[in-house]
């Protein structure tokens, strides 16, 4: 069909051997034109056999060899060698459905003014593990209830035209050497340059990922969390942002959450149980602006688990707390982040540039 959009798929890969035949196959199955978009596949100095098992399914692999330089990087390199209008970015734990790619294209028909539009995890996560379900389910159902217009992007699952991305400098590859906020960041420059970034729930993947609860605590405080409030207060919009997660209801289940918890300590410091008065009221707002999602957990997974997920809740918005506040205390003591360094610099650590400007149609690269 030469009327179809023609796409490119970006895929940074890191050590991903055991996912591959999973997630590229679900690619290759799309029923998207298959002469309508590119397969490109990022291997980021793997260790194991991704590159080789990669080249099965892929139209072109770009090897980056050496020390691993993170998934901004890696997709910037895929999108230099890429031709489409669209590029979309799918990380390497995600199936996507069959009507994936052809959801993207449609939605930036339906919404020729949008820059960027991003999807969601859908509600079958595949790790069985509490932590690992409480997790997907939860993004699943933050994606699910905000649909429309974003201040933010995510490339987990996520679609950009091809001049919006260079016009907004592509991903900071220098300030996120791994899996942090670069997507974040470049929704803001996105947003920033003038175009609109939407969140489309109906366009949907399956997530992979194994979640424990150390590795919950570690993503939400040093790679989401307190990267995502210096950034915010960089911009000085850290109050006044109200996307996904940052909403004025969630903003106030932290702020009750840590005065319950206060409370609690003061109830056992004082030895006066009143307080534990202020801790039960608190919890009890906070459950009950909640109580969507709970209803959500009950839907999908049950009573039992839904019960379960109330006191690992009430720990993330303990860690939005911690993230909100070491964010603002690093960005008093510590200021902006650091700046671009220098094209000498830049060479040493194996970054072409910045800002990058795209070798278009490019069909090899070496790094």
């Amino acid at each position: 069909m030469p009327d179809k959009v023609f796409c490119s798929i970006v895929m940074p890969a890191r050590n991903a051997e055991a996912l591959l035949p999973q997630t590229l196959g679900a690619l290759r199955a799309s029923d998207y034109p298959a002469d309508r978009w590119e397969l490109i596949v990022v291997d980021d100095a793997s260790t194991d056999d991704t590159g080789n098992l990669a080249a099965r399914w892929a139209d072109t692999v770009v090897r980056i060899p050496g020390r691993p330089f993170g998934p901004a990087y890696a997709r910037n390199r895929g999108f230099e060698v890429s031709r489409g209008d669209i590029v979309m970015f799918f990380d390497a734990d995600v199936v996507v459905h069959e009507d994936t790619i052809r959801r993207f294209v449609e939605a930036f028909e339906d919404e020729p003014d949008a820059g960027a539009i991003f999807g969601s995890y859908d509600d079958r996560p595949a790790a069985p593990g509490f932590v690992s379900q409480y997790r997907n389910l939860l993004h699943h159902h933050v994606h699910q209830r905000n649909r429309g217009d974003s201040e933010t992007f995510w490339a987990g699952a996520g679609a950009v035209r091809r001049e919006v991305f260079e016009e907004a400098g592509m991903y900071d590859e220098w300030h996120y050497g791994r899996p942090q906020i670069e997507d974040i960041e470049l929704g803001g420059r996105i947003r920033t340059i003038g175009h609109r970034i939407l969140l489309r729930p109906e366009i949907q993947v399956t997530h992979l990922k194994r979640w424990t609860l150390s590795g919950v605590v570690k993503t939400d405080l040093t790679d989401r969390g307190i990267p995502w409030a210096r950034l915010l207060a960089h911009r000085g919009n850290a109050m006044s942002s109200g996307t996904l997660n940052l909403r004025w209801t969630e903003k106030m289940a932290t702020a009750l959450t840590w005065l319950g918890l206060l409370a609690l300590v003061a109830s056992l410091i004082f030895l006066d149980p009143r307080w534990l008065l202020i801790t039960a009221v608190c919890v009890s707002i906070v459950i009950c602006c909640n109580l969507p999602l709970f209803k959500f957990f009950n839907r999908v997974r049950g009573p039992l688990f839904a019960l379960r997920v109330v006191p690992v809740h009430l720990l993330y918005y303990v860690l939005n707390g911690i993230s909100f506040g070491s964010g603002l205390f690093l960005h008093q003591m510590v200021g902006a982040p650091r700046p671009h360094p220098t094209v000498d610099a830049f060479a040493e650590l194996g970054i072409k540039r910045w800002p990058p400007v795209p070798a278009r149609n490019r069909s090899t690269w070496t790094s």
